[in-house]
């Protein structure tokens, strides 16, 4: 797959991220769900829905190899959406955002420095610099928050960080005979069944069912989970992961243009600079994102 390719389907996967919270946000005042079983119901359901389209086809996993790596998907999927709701019912929205998200592609970047034996070089901390401050920006920064809440909040979104971080690593080593749609299907139905267990004995995972709340619910399963999700390994083939995770930045800054065209919200001078810094980035990676893919994979050749 060409990287011209492979950076389409993560800017695709980017936009159809950013579909995930005003869709959670209009399931939360429907179907009266809280957080947490919101993103049990996007992990349960997405995954669902795709083993249910497996199993027509007759596509099963096979071997220790694949079943071992669908746990380790099934356990960092569970564990980032875990780590993001639970900053966000801790300390605010704004902290889980910008720290979760915002430190991925540099823990990426660090991985990369640490395997490769070399020194990052500005073209790769340019647009992860440029991109997290447009993060910044277009969030804001908390406000009226206790220290120990935003401190334990920033903790858990490390974490949320660390394991998108660690899975779209994980994508970009693929295991013989398992597609994307396989690894995403099985662990994320797994990863649910974990989080509505553990949502259960909390929160709860009760919905108010109607023919809004189903659709929204089917809406979340599909576009923001199995459909971006499956769009993002994808393109995981013939980008390097530090481009992956910039890519991502898609997601807050589609939510935000959604949230101003469909909810009427309204974006500051910050925000909207901070959005423009965002596509910046983008574009970075866009233009040379190519380069440091094939200079990372002569890197490891040559060791």
């Amino acid at each position: 797959m060409s990287s011209r390719s492979s950076f389409a389907l993560l800017v695709a996967a980017g936009v159809c991220w950013g579909t995930g919270g005003v869709t959670g946000r209009a399931l939360t005042e429907v179907g009266h769900v809280s957080a947490p079983a919101v993103a049990a119901y996007r992990l349960l359901l997405g995954g669902g829905l795709l083993v249910a389209v497996l199993l027509v086809v007759g596509r099963m996993p096979r071997g220790s190899r694949a079943w071992r790596r669908i746990g380790a998907v099934a356990a960092l999927a569970a564990a980032f959406q875990a780590c993001y709701f639970g900053a966000v019912a801790i300390s605010s929205v704004t902290v889980a955002t910008l720290i979760a998200i915002g430190s991925a592609p540099i823990l990426v970047v660090v991985s990369d420095a640490l395997s490769t034996r070399r020194l990052p070089t500005s073209a790769d901390v340019r647009p992860v610099a440029t991109g997290v401050l447009g993060l910044a920006l277009l969030v804001g920064a908390p406000t009226g928050q206790p220290l120990g809440a935003t401190l334990a909040g920033a903790a858990l979104s490390v974490l949320a960080g660390a394991g998108f971080a660690l899975l779209t690593l994980l994508g970009r080593r693929p295991v013989p005979e398992l597609d994307e749609a396989t690894s995403t299907g099985y662990g994320f139905l797994l990863g649910g069944t974990g989080l509505a267990v553990a949502a259960g004995t909390t929160a709860g995972i009760g919905v108010d069912l109607s023919l809004a709340s189903a659709a929204l619910l089917f809406l979340l399963a599909t576009v923001p989970t199995a459909v971006a999700y499956l769009l993002y390994f994808r393109g995981l083939r013939g980008s390097s992961a530090a481009t992956a995770t910039v890519v991502a930045l898609l997601e807050p800054l589609t939510a935000a243009a959604l949230a101003v065209t469909l909810l009427g919200e309204c974006l500051s001078l910050s925000a909207a600079a901070g959005a423009a810094l965002l596509l910046a980035s983008v574009v970075d990676v866009g233009v040379f994102g190519g380069e440091r893919s094939g200079r990372s994979r002569a890197d490891r050749a040559a060791r």
